[in-house]
């Protein structure tokens, strides 16, 4: 018998499997996929550390996580400055003066309010009913056609006007030359990749991979007290109230035998015409370099194209529009009511978490189980 069965061994498993071993519980992390890591997983090409599941950056304004998960690995000093790429036009991500002055030749901070402003009202808009009058009242009609419609579009497989507002809020839009696109304090990728740093909080640990919970469910109940499940909500109760949907993401990657494709970790393309939403160029996430400081002959490139989720894909992100809001409130109503398990992380929570969310949620889940 283990204390605690841990289901999934990304970063929520994983913190949470490293504090109650830290609390001397027995502990057991199994995970239907046959590495560790969950999407932050990254494998080695070329020298490459090549994020498989799609591209993430590590940043914070929590203080605590950031202490926290820097004790298993050490951060490069990355600032995701991503490139929008709109039928060869190339514009500055986030929004902010390079992208004001390539836009309409705008120079000052004031001009380029004041661009945004007539804009605006022209569009009439005053209280913004959905994602795209809410990109239009921040930064205009041009912007929001060339550099938001298109990717948002290709992004949700949906109208911008059928998208609620609160989607885009967090848009960074700036007066400033700044061209860092995340407004954190701290902000990096883990030297080595992400796989290694959740090995390290699995450290010690007994981690089975390739074994699927959900279809040997009974047998693995039996093995421990209390079972923490972070796979999909509606697949632990086998969908019987209908399915959660999400948006999955199809990676095509590409070794090329060149040391730079596109200058750039991220590139965006915005417009409806390209299939793919974005670019990315795993090499830049350290610099083009390896960990010995060595530049990288090669490169790893990633197209990524977005697609409705269906069973059998990867669930990516949670379409959190009312109608799923009101599903996933009766699932967790049904969660609450089994007394061993505790649901937790991006698809046990149905939430759209960054990094640092999933590991202040689970420091919070182990302060409440393991006190």
């Amino acid at each position: 018998m283990y204390d605690y069965l841990i289901v999934g061994a990304g970063l929520y498993g994983a913190v949470f499997a490293h504090e109650a071993k830290k609390a001397g519980k027995s502990v057991l992390v199994i995970d239907k996929r046959p590495n560790i890591a969950g999407n932050v997983y990254t494998e080695k090409v070329e020298g490459i550390n090549v994020h498989k599941y799609g591209a993430h950056i590590f940043h914070t304004n929590n203080k605590k996580v950031w202490n926290y998960i820097t004790q298993f690995a050490e951060f490069n000093r990355f600032t995701n400055s991503p490139v929008a790429n709109y039928h060869g036009e190339l514009y500055s991500l986030p929004f902010n003066m390079y992208t004001f002055n390539k836009m309409w030749g705008v120079v000052t901070p004031e001009e380029a309010a004041d661009k945004i402003e007539e804009q605006r009202k022209a569009a009439g808009i005053t209280e913004p009913k959905n994602l795209e009058e809410q990109a239009i009242s921040l930064v205009g009609t041009d912007i929001y056609e060339k550099l938001i419609k298109g990717y948002t579009e290709k992004q949700w497989g949906r109208p911008c006007t059928e998208l609620p507002s609160f989607i885009i809020k967090r848009l960074p839009v700036r007066l400033t030359f700044d061209n860092n696109y995340f407004n954190a304090l701290y902000q990096g990728i883990p030297v080595g990749g992400y796989t290694k740093m959740v090995a390290n909080l699995l450290d010690g640990i007994e981690v089975r991979l390739n074994e699927d919970y959900l279809e040997k469910k009974a047998e693995y109940d039996a093995m421990a007290e209390k079972v923490i499940y972070t796979g999909a909500i509606d697949a632990y109760f086998d969908y019987k109230l209908g399915t959660l949907e999400y948006r999955s993401v199809r990676f095509e990657n590409e070794t090329l035998d060149k040391p730079n494709f596109q200058g750039n970790a991220a590139v965006n393309y915005t417009d409806v015409e390209t299939p793919w939403t974005r670019i990315i160029e795993h090499k830049w996430f350290e610099f083009g370099k390896d960990e010995e400081g060595n530049d990288l002959p090669k490169t790893v490139i990633s197209r990524e194209y977005s697609s409705e989720w269906k069973p059998g894909d990867e669930p990516y992100y949670p379409v959190n529009d009312e109608k799923n809001g009101q599903l996933y409130a009766q699932y967790k109503e049904l969660a609450e009511k089994e007394p061993k398990v505790i649901f937790g992380g991006r698809l046990g929570e149905y939430k759209y978490y960054d990094m640092d969310a999933v590991i202040a949620s689970a420091l919070d889940m182990c302060e409440k189980q393991l006190a």
